[in-house]
């Protein structure tokens, strides 16, 4: 994809919400890549930051929190049919968004299922109603009233987003490299029964954020490579994630939905705090944090088989993030103050000085054992390849763009998920920004020295059980 490419034309108004990282450096890709003059474009935001960015580019630029009380009168204005609202805020009504551009008329796409201040840890809800499994429920039920209305897609960020990709990118590779025959799959139904096919038990959104910056973590302050309220406040919820049909060990902490697909649990302690055992290859082993994300539920959805209303296969999906060193340390002195956050917040991009972010999925239970395929991206490739990026930012706003493409060539497809996108035209327009993508075979498994060392109570029948993931 050449530098300057225009993929798509838009006539219309273009309206991001939201001006932190993501907002900032999906704004140049845009313009790159979408024929948009920037006349067309407005940005509302909350804070200060990213001001003179678009006074610089000639974005009108509007300083305004949007809030359940006046979200409808400063939005109605500035939307109307064909128009798009690109969603990168925090704590913003995703739903409410949606229900608002379809009045409209207006196309729509977000990173993820924001709830208004406060949803992710509302005492009077339910860990179950808090979660990011009845956030999905609620959006996925606007299909029901408008199946053709303007497009509207759904957590199309790195993760979740560009994973769901990568997902299907990497059983084409395993199926290819054991010798099962198959062309790319066209429906839900069809990649549900290769993956059932090629026995994957488990798939991990693997990650590991080695960036730093020479300016330690001080005390009182929490640094990070991304958003750190949209950190925060994932990590406050409870820890979700897609399980299994080959799982017979249901955790102590864990609980069910009484409601919807399924598809996922959660258990009784914040994501934050809840470690797993993973691989990639540049990192090897590593203890990752198991954090909520949207693709946790939705993958292992998708990929679901039944026979009637019994599950005959399903993958168990979660992600496994180790932050950058510095968002270690944060997390740690944020669990300390019983999950209040620091005073002080510190988002870490021009100061990086070394360290790549290693974003990628881990299919475990197959023949091979363990594929690892994702993106490599070093703090100065980002650099080189967009402004107001950093490895971390890039994988998300290239993502969005891919996604804001996708939705001007398929403006009729209602709402929207990842995994129902076409993951080929989206990986050709998100891969040239991703550094160098890679897969690797791996023997590993969550058990390795662990008999030697540690002979506790593991499964060792079967390693693919999220017992022996789990770290306790």
């Amino acid at each position: 994809m050449a530098r300057d490419q225009k993929h798509v034309t838009f006539s219309g108004r273009m309206v991001i919400v939201g001006f932190g990282s993501i907002g900032q450096g999906v704004l140049p890709l845009l313009l790159r890549h979408i024929a948009i003059a920037p006349s067309q474009i407005t940005i509302v935001t909350a804070e200060e930051r990213g001001h003179d960015e678009a006074r610089t580019l000639g974005i009108r630029f509007l300083l305004e929190p949007l809030t359940l009380e006046n979200y409808a009168r400063i939005l109605d204005p500035m939307l109307g049919a064909g128009d798009f609202l690109v969603n990168v805020s925090v704590e913003v009504s995703s739903l409410a968004l949606v229900e608002l551009c379809r009045r409209k008329g207006a196309l729509y796409l977000d990173t993820c299922i924001e709830p208004w201040p406060g949803g992710y840890t509302d005492p009077s809800l339910t860990p179950s109603l808090r979660s990011n499994y009845a956030l999905r429920e609620k959006a996925l039920a606007l299909r029901k009233t408008a199946a053709e209305a303007p497009t509207a897609v759904l957590t199309h960020g790195a993760n979740p987003g560009l994973v769901s990709h990568l997902v299907k990118e990497a059983l084409l590779a395993v199926a290819r490299d054991t010798g099962v025959e198959t062309a790319v799959p066209a429906s839900r139904e069809a990649w549900g029964a290769l993956a059932e096919r090629l026995g994957v038990k488990v798939i991990h959104v693997a990650e590991r954020d080695t960036q730093v910056s020479p300016i330690p973590k001080r005390r009182g302050e929490f640094v990070n490579t991304w958003s750190i309220d949209g950190f925060v406040g994932e990590g406050s919820q409870p820890a979700e994630l897609g399980w299994g049909s080959h799982e017979r060990h249901f955790p102590p902490d864990g609980a069910r939905h009484e409601f919807g697909s399924g598809s996922a649990i959660y258990l009784l302690r914040p994501g934050a705090s809840t470690r797993v055992r993973s691989w990639t290859p540049l990192e090897g082993p590593f203890h990752g944090f198991l954090i909520t994300h949207s693709e946790a539920i939705s993958i292992a959805d998708y990929f679901t088989r039944r026979d009637g209303d019994a599950v005959r296969y399903r993958p168990t999906v979660h992600y496994a993030y180790h932050p950058c060193d510095g968002a270690v340390l944060s997390i740690h002195e944020l669990a300390g103050k019983n999950w209040h956050i620091q005073a002080k917040k510190r988002l870490i991009v021009d100061e990086i000085n070394a360290g790549i972010d290693e974003l990628g999925v881990l299919l475990m239970g197959h023949a091979k054992g363990a594929y690892w395929y994702g993106s490599r991206l070093s703090i100065d490739e980002a650099r080189r390849l967009a402004p107001y990026n950093n490895a971390t930012s890039l994988q998300v706003t290239v993502a969005v763009l891919a996604g804001v493409v996708w939705a001007l060539e398929n403006p009729r497809r209602g709402i929207v998920e990842p995994d129902e996108m076409d993951h080929t035209r989206c990986m050709a327009l998100m891969r040239p920004y991703l550094g160098t993508v890679v897969g690797a075979y791996s023997d590993w498994t969550p058990l390795r020295e662990r008999e030697r060392l540690f002979p506790e109570d593991i499964d060792r029948e079967d390693p693919w059980q999220f017992k022996n993931f789990r770290v306790v």
